[in-house]
Order: C-alpha cells, then structure tokens, then sequence
C-alpha cells in the first residue's frame, strides 16, 4: 500500500488573499506522473451536454491515495480541516488534511479504525466549543448494522492528539454541527421498523458528550432523535435521507435528502426539543439531490451541493428562492470543474468545495476518476 504521506504532492494555493485573476491562476498538487496541463485537457466529451455556469477554480488536485475528499471544518486558527474517508478505494486509509496559508498538509493520518469492520471513514466534522474536533465516521459502505460513530479528536495548543468515540450505533453518521453547547448530527440511515427509508438528526449536549461513551438504540425513537424523515426513492435507487445541515439567523436548521432532494427546516423550543418539522416548498429551480449545505447567517442564504447535477445551489431562506451559483457536465474536475460536490465552507468571501467523485447512478458524474479535486468559488 502507498504511503499517503509520501504519495500526496502539495500545491502552493493560498487560503486568503488568492484573487481570481487569470493572469495569476490557482496552482495545484497533482498525482505524480501527471502534469497540470495533461490533466486539464482530459475532460470527457460529455461535459459539453451541460451548459457551464459560474467560474468554480482549481483549488488543489489530490491523487489516488486521496480519492473523496469530504467534510471541511474552519479552525480557531483560521486553517481548514479536510476529510478524506476515501471511500471510493478504501485500500488507502482514511485521513483528515489541513489547509493552510502555506498549503495542504497531513493533520491526522492515525485515525482509529471501528474493531469489526477495521475502517475508519470521517465525513462532515466541526470543532466544538471546547475546542476539541468532532467527526462524524460513516460506516455504512462497511456494514449496515450500525457501526457509524461521531469521533472527538482531543486538540491541545492548536494540536491534534486523542482520538476517541463519544457516540456510537449510527446507521450513517454524515453531518454535524453546533449550536452553542448542543452538537447535531444527521444519520441518513436512521431506519425504523415498517420504514426502511428513513434519516434523522440527533442532538447531544457538551455535558453528555464529556460523560462516558453514548450508545444509541437503533430503529427506535431514541430519546437523542430530534426529527425524523422519509425519502422518496427516484430512479436514482438512492433512499440516502438527511444530510447537509446547518442553521439560519433565527437558529432554524435546515437539512436536505440526498436521495429526492427534499429541504427540511426545523424550529426548536426554547429548551432544544422539537417545535416544528416543515418541508419547503422551493421556486424556480428544483434540487433533486441535496447533499452538504452551509448557510450564510449573514443574508440567510443557503449554499447547497447539487451532487447529482454537479451543481451549486443558492437558496434564498427569505423567499425559497432557488438560483445556480456553478454547474458543468461530466468532467474529471480537472481545472476547478465541478465533479461531484459534495461538501461547502464558506469563509470570507470565497466557497470551498470538496468534489467527492463518487457517483450514483443516473448522476451526471459517471465515474470516479483522477484526478481527485477541490474546487473554490469567489462570491464578490
């Protein structure tokens, strides 16, 4: 097996104060043997079936032994924490990068792998307000019998140190975030008896978190479900439910289906519990899958990855408005091109991407190809 240390090249790409000047273009790591012009000419022919919008830019190429690149989390320090579950070929193990002003580098290559299916798998993460990491570990490709767990990874002075599982027996353990002292997490994959198309979002507070280990009951209504749904599988075959999940100024959440691209919001009680579970009606352009989302709480508008249609989405919370910030056809990502998007951050005036590269089908992706990309946007 290769070295993920040694077979990953790193690029020279700025986090802050890169400007979106074509005379300046975006420098990337590319995977060896491979040079930056030969992988921009390999696009296949089929992205012209899809008229580009927006001007996503090539933020940094990784290769074979980084193959879905995921969940993107921003630092106390301003760096950003990349996963990479690699679930398209899991004979490279799973590891989390970090960007920084000077580059793409190895964060945690250690990561502890669940004792039966011997994988570690970290998707969405965030940091907590104790400072400390928090991933959520998809372990449905592995098993189905409810081996995902969220992972806390023990920082101190800036550094990363003790992994160690804080929730375990999720179905598939996907995003996380938090609000105050309170951690959510959706599960695609929170089935119930009689319903095997069903996802959730559950909560855990600091306090439960800093206790002994919590192990979920499920295909029950555990008393951390917060709200459940159903998806309604497409020709796609997909039955993925809640995803992306965020929270809007007024400390509304929002998550969306993966599998029908249904956009849920939920409003809470002034003591955390359920108030109201809604499913938005959306104008203008309709999302038929929604995967990671980030809200900015600013102008309440919702980034959205389309990762069927290899699309951002813009979501005006106000209004349900629905525009198309980028969008291209079947590509391999090769110069910022979207393929596949999966994840979004966004930080300042600029919107990370990770591509996950890892089709269904009936996508617009159609394989998982090299090179293997992240994708930035500039807003203004």
């Amino acid at each position: 097996m290769k070295s993920p240390l040694a077979s990953l090249l790193l690029g020279g790409t700025l986090l802050a104060g890169c400007q979106s000047n074509s005379s300046h273009p975006e420098q990337a790591a590319t995977a060896p043997g491979t040079s930056p012009d030969t992988a921009a000419a390999h696009v296949p022919p089929a992205a012209d079936t899809v008229a580009a919008i927006g001007r996503p830019q090539l933020l940094y190429t990784l290769d074979e032994a980084h193959n879905t690149p995921d969940g993107l989390a921003l630092a106390p320090n301003g760096s950003i924490i990349l996963s990479v579950p690699n679930l398209a070929d899991n004979t490279y193990p799973a590891v989390l990068m970090e960007l920084t002003d000077a580059g793409l580098t190895p964060y945690l290559t250690n990561l502890p792998v669940e004792p039966t299916t011997q994988k570690a798998a970290p998707m969405d993460l965030a940091f907590g307000p104790d400072g400390n990491l928090y991933y959520a570990e998809n372990q449905y490709e592995n098993s189905k019998d409810f081996k995902s767990r969220l992972m806390r990874v023990r920082v101190e002075n800036g550094k990363p140190g003790k992994v160690e599982t804080v929730v375990d027996k999720f179905g598939l353990a996907n995003a996380v975030v938090w609000k105050g002292n309170t951690i959510y997490v959706t599960d695609s994959q929170w089935d119930m008896p009689g319903n095997d198309k069903g996802s959730a979002i559950l909560h855990f507070t600091l306090a439960e978190l800093n206790k002994a280990p919590i192990h979920l009951k499920p295909k029950t209504k555990d008393p951390h479900v917060l709200a459940m749904f159903t998806t309604t599988v497409n020709e796609t075959n997909v039955d993925n439910g809640a995803d992306g999940l965020d929270y809007d100024s007024q400390g509304r959440l929002y998550t969306g289906s993966f599998g029908d691209g249904k956009l849920y919001r939920v409003t809470l009680k002034p003591d955390g519990s359920l108030a109201q579970q809604e499913t938005l009606t959306l104008t203008g352009k309709q999302i038929p899958c929604i995967d990671g989302l980030i809200i900015d709480r600013k102008t309440d508008k919702a980034y959205v990855c389309n990762s069927r249609q290899n699309a951002i989405e813009v979501i005006n919370l106000k209004d349900n408005s629905v525009t198309t910030l980028a969008q291209n056809g079947d590509t391999n990502g090769a110069g910022g091109l979207l393929d596949q998007p999966a994840e979004v951050l966004l930080k300042g005036n600029r919107l990370y991407v990770s591509d996950f590269d890892k089709p269904e089908k009936n996508f617009v992706n159609t394989r998982s190809d090299a090179p293997h990309t992240m994708s930035v946007i500039d807003l203004k």
